[in-house]
């Protein structure tokens, strides 16, 4: 007969749905990791439910405090907030795993009353060495044997000095449960032993954990990465113990993400590959917003013909049962193009500001900009931001209108046609006769127009406009890509425009 999943399973909806984010500080903050935390939050915020933020934190060896702090600069940057956790305090603290010792002690004692858990001191090689004598294969590990220890054999232990570690009475049944991404799923009865919730010496582990956290923060949803999903039974196991103890009421629902692969073949999206690295993403000009928007389209869309959405439209709609169960890739072109959407939709003054720490990294401008800085910033910002998709392109497209020294690149210098000179000495003839007080774009272009593109016969040079106002570009910039040519003149003004002219003329000799 199929088993059916537990009916202890909660079915908490709207506002008592409760998620929850348990990173382990170790490394540095990946986009596998935040889109973890998006899906989570965004369910949360689209059933008006909590998000609890705790610390995984036991692992000495590979734990720090450096860790932690990047993870909460991650969110703060990214704008996801919580109700719960970390650094805001609620009713389930403390939130760290390795200040929370003396909880799951208590929580062992509990099973150890409720028959639930058993004392085992099996070592390693006493296990294989059975395995080998009753035939059964090395890999299937544990055998059960220490469930049917009589009081005597335990003293025999003890006395020859051995601890027991604390192992679960796995039940002895098929454990089902109905993945909200993947549909009904069934682990077989005896496909999993009796595993070790806290080692000889009494150190809980993950298996054990993790569950009690969740069961005492009265977590509803478990929505995690595809990769954690093998671990499902044992906590299935162990919240069946949990619930029979009373020490929680109810079995969460779980849901499995996609994995996330990288742009070739199929596998998983390293932590090392670049493009996984959160804070190299910011660093070369990503914004919270257009990087929560490509992650959120890793297994779940908005609709079939919409890949650009706000955060705002992004909780109105999501849902975890949504989300295809399928591999998604991780395409960084993609990523950048849904930025630069991103970036198109800032207010003007918003998309400056967000320049500045990109432009003082660099060294065009100060951290706080002086009042010549900002003024110039705020006239120049619009004219790159239809054409930006990563705001560390600003020093590059924007740092020659805040220097008198130019410098020239050699793919700029290479670009030059043989009558380069001649252009720039008439561009400089023509910007000459231009007042003073009229040097606005319009003008400017009227007055290059007129000298470098009108036919021969009109007094012009009868130029294409690429060979006519490439040579003016790089004399302005130093590079083949700028701001619109005009403006960045009229944003010059006339005598610096006309001096970089003539002085590309007199670096080409």
């Amino acid at each position: 007969m199929p088993s059916s999943p537990d009916p202890r399973t909660t079915t908490a909806t709207g506002a008592d749905v409760r998620v929850r984010f348990c990173p382990s500080p170790t490394g540095l903050p990946h986009v596998g990791l935040i889109r973890t935390v998006l899906f989570n939050w965004a369910y949360a915020r689209h059933n008006g439910g909590k998000l609890v933020f705790r610390i995984e934190d036991t692992d000495s060896a590979r734990d720090s405090e450096e860790s932690y702090l990047q993870l909460l600069d991650a969110l703060r940057w990214l704008e996801i907030d919580w109700d719960e956790g970390v650094e805001v305090g609620g009713p389930h603290a403390p939130y760290r795993q390795s200040e929370r010792h003396g909880i799951y002690r208590e929580v062992l004692d509990r099973l150890i009353a409720a028959g639930a858990v058993y004392e085992s001191y099996s070592t390693a090689e006493e296990i294989d060495a059975r395995n080998e004598a009753n035939g059964r294969a090395k890999q299937l590990g544990y055998d059960n044997f220490d469930r049917g220890l009589t009081d005597e054999q335990k003293a025999a232990f003890r006395a020859e000095g051995r601890e027991p570690a604390w192992r679960l009475r796995v039940p002895d049944e098929d454990l089902t449960y109905v993945d909200l991404i993947r549909g009904e799923v069934t682990f077989p009865a005896g496909s999993f032993p009796d595993f070790v919730l806290v080692r000889a010496g009494g150190v809980p582990l993950y298996p054990f954990v993790n569950p009690v956290d969740d069961a005492l923060m009265g977590i509803t949803h478990v929505i995690r990465g595809e990769d954690l999903m093998p671990s499902t039974a044992r906590q299935l196991a162990l919240y069946g113990a949990l619930v029979d103890a009373g020490i929680t009421t109810f079995i969460p629902r779980f849901a499995h993400m996609p994995l996330v692969l990288g742009e070739e073949g199929n596998k998983k999206l390293s932590k090392r590959d670049p493009k996984a690295d959160l804070f190299l993403q910011r660093e070369k000009g990503f914004i919270h917003e257009g990087l929560l928007n490509y992650l959120a389209l890793l297994g779940w869309s908005i609709a079939p013909d919409r890949d650009v959405f706000s955060l705002e439209e992004l909780v109105a709609a999501f849902d975890i049962v949504d989300v295809n169960p399928n591999p998604a890739r991780f395409d960084q072109k993609k990523a950048e193009s849904i930025n630069g959407d991103h970036i198109r939709m800032l207010e003007p003054a918003d998309f400056a500001e967000r320049l500045v720490p990109y432009l003082s990294a660099a060294g065009v401008i100060d951290a706080s900009p002086t009042p010549t800085q900002a003024a110039m910033l705020a006239a120049a910002a619009p004219l790159v931001q239809e054409r930006m998709q990563l705001l560390g392109d600003a020093p590059g497209l924007l740092g020659f209108l805040f220097t008198d020294v130019v410098t020239y690149q050699d793919d700029a210098l290479a670009s030059l046609p043989a009558n380069a000179n001649e252009v720039l000495i008439a561009s400089v003839g023509a910007l000459e006769l231009v007042p003073d007080t009229e040097f606005t774009a319009a003008a400017v272009q009227d007055a290059l127009a007129g000298t470098l593109i009108s036919p021969v016969e009109d007094g012009g040079l009868g130029l294409k406009p690429r060979v006519a106002y490439g040579p003016l570009r790089v004399a302005l910039s130093g590079r083949r890509v700028s701001p619109p040519l005009f403006e960045s003149m009229e944003l010059l003004g006339k005598s610096e425009s006309i001096r970089r002219l003539g002085a590309l003329v007199d670096a080409r000799g």
